[in-house]
Parts: structure tokens; C-alpha cells; sequence
């Protein structure tokens, strides 16, 4: 990771949130965002075949529009209602904050849909942060599922986070290796009573790293932890780029069509 490439990202979703003023707009639970295709459709009415809405929760210095204009609408296609929010000044306030905007939202989504549960789709700082959620704010009775996308669930080494945090980017600091928050949110083990977890990570993360600080500790039938390169060696995609992999994509369409985390012997189609 480069202090350029956060500043690249930062700089990349300001202005595509100012370049697509034509897409839908959200205003629910006091969340106002550029919603990407498929997403924040509050009309939509979840099937008894996926009778979970989908919520997808965005990393550090993206947005919505940004992080899920590629999945949000092959989840719409599979048949789910599918709902995304913007949070924490691009994700970058301190990450308990974060949480309680996450919280108001969830609330909103069931009260639309008349669901019982919602599923988190959530990538890089959004696959962590709602543990929180779920553990402090109420949120494990009202989770189905969490699926991380190279989830930041135990820091990283990575030396930029420091000056980065100082400046513009508490929740930077929250996500190092070791820190106060960390070390809170994962006393007394990784996962909480109720909800299943899937985790999927790229040997090829630059971000949060080592890669394997992403998974979760827990038995097999309530969380899966999955190295892509494991199934599909050639995968290229990096720690940014991942919630475009079309290979993630499969991943999670697997992991929310089950009553348990996502399948671990599973084979997804390769690209590569």
C-alpha cells in the first residue's frame, strides 16, 4: 500500500459520486449516498427463496457507488433485494462510530422489507466493522449471515496506516495490528451466538496484511474462511479491486444461498 494509492482512492470516489448525479439517490435512516445499481430499492419485497435483504457495507476511503457498482446488480439479478449505505465521512471516522450509522440503517431496511434478518455483504473495513455491530449494538438478532470481503477482522502490519490515521483517518489507526479496538472486539473470540461468517481473501492483498489476519477462529459450520487462490490460482485481483472479482462474486451468491457460511468445497468457475 502507498499513501498515493489511499489518496487515488479518496480522490477516485469524489469525483465519481460527482460525475453520476443521474443515478438514484438514498434518504433512509438519516443516510444520504449515491446508491449503485440495483441497490435501495425500498419497494422490494424479499422472496421466500431469499428471504434475507442483502445490505453491503463499503471499506475505507470508498463509497457505495464506488465498492459495489459490479455486484450490487448481479445480486439484484440472482433474485435479492439488495440495499447499500455511505457511512463515516467515506469510512474513515473511528470505526465504533461507523457501527452506529450501520445500525439505524439495518433497522430502516427491515422495517421497509418486513424481514426478519438481513445478510452483510462488506468489504475491507465494511467486512469488520459490523462485528461490532453485532456484538455491541444489538446486531447479532438481526444478522443472517456476514460475508467479509478481505476484511481488516485483525489489523494490519502495514506501516502507512499510522501517518494516514493521524491525518485523515481514525478508523486507520482502529484497523492496525494490535490496536485498542482490535484487541476489544475480538476479546473472548472472533465470532458472536447467532450469526455464520464467510471470509474471502487474495494472497495477492497489499492492504491488509499478512492476508491470513483476515480470517475468523471458529468450527466449520458457522465460519468459512477462503483463500481464492486456493480455488483459482491465476486470480489476480488485489485487496481494492476484489468486490469486482467475478470469482468473489460466485462466492458470495454461494454463501447466501445456504443456511450455513459459504460451502468450502465449493468450485467456482476461474477466469483465469
Amino acid at each position: 500500500m502507498k499513501i498515493a494509492h489511499l489518496i487515488a482512492s479518496a480522490v477516485l470516489a469524489a469525483a465519481t459520486a460527482l460525475t453520476t448525479v443521474a443515478l438514484p439517490v438514498t434518504a433512509q435512516a438519516g443516510v444520504v449516498g449515491v446508491s449503485p445499481t440495483g441497490a435501495n430499492d425500498w419497494s422490494c419485497r424479499p422472496s421466500g427463496q431469499h428471504p434475507n435483504p442483502v445490505v453491503l457495507v463499503h471499506g475505507t476511503f470508498e463509497n457505495m457507488l464506488k465498492n459495489w457498482q459490479v455486484l450490487s446488480p448481479q445480486l439484484k439479478a440472482a433474485g435479492y433485494c439488495v440495499f447499500a449505505l455511505d457511512y463515516g465521512n467515506d469510512a474513515t471516522a473511528p470505526i465504533a462510530q461507523s457501527a452506529r450509522e450501520l445500525a439505524p440503517f439495518v433497522d430502516a431496511v427491515l422495517a421497509a422489507t418486513k424481514a426478519r434478518k438481513v445478510d452483510i455483504v462488506g468489504h475491507s473495513q465494511g467486512g469488520m466493522m459490523p462485528r461490532y455491530y453485532l456484538k455491541y449494538l444489538g446486531g447479532a438478532a438481526k444478522v443472517g449471515e456476514l460475508i467479509g470481503i478481505a476484511p481488516s477482522n485483525h489489523g494490519t502490519t502495514n506501516p502507512l496506516t499510522i501517518p494516514t490515521g493521524y491525518t485523515v483517518c481514525p478508523a486507520c489507526l482502529d484497523q492496525q495490528a494490535g490496536s485498542a479496538f482490535l484487541t476489544d472486539l475480538n476479546r473472548g473470540g472472533d465470532l458472536v451466538p447467532g450469526p455464520v461468517y464467510t471470509v474471502l481473501s487474495t494472497r495477492w492483498d497489499e492492504i491488509v496484511t499478512p492476508y491470513q489476519s483476515q480470517f475468523l477462529a471458529g468450527p466449520a459450520s458457522r465460519v468459512t474462511n477462503v483463500t481464492l487462490q486456493d480455488k483459482c490460482p491465476l486470480d489476480p485481483f488485489e485487496h481494492d479491486q476484489t468486490p469486482n472479482d467475478p470469482v468473489v462474486a460466485q462466492w458470495v451468491l454461494n454463501a447466501l444461498s445456504r443456511k450455513g457460511p459459504a460451502d468450502p468445497g465449493f468450485r467456482p468457475t476461474c477466469v483465469l
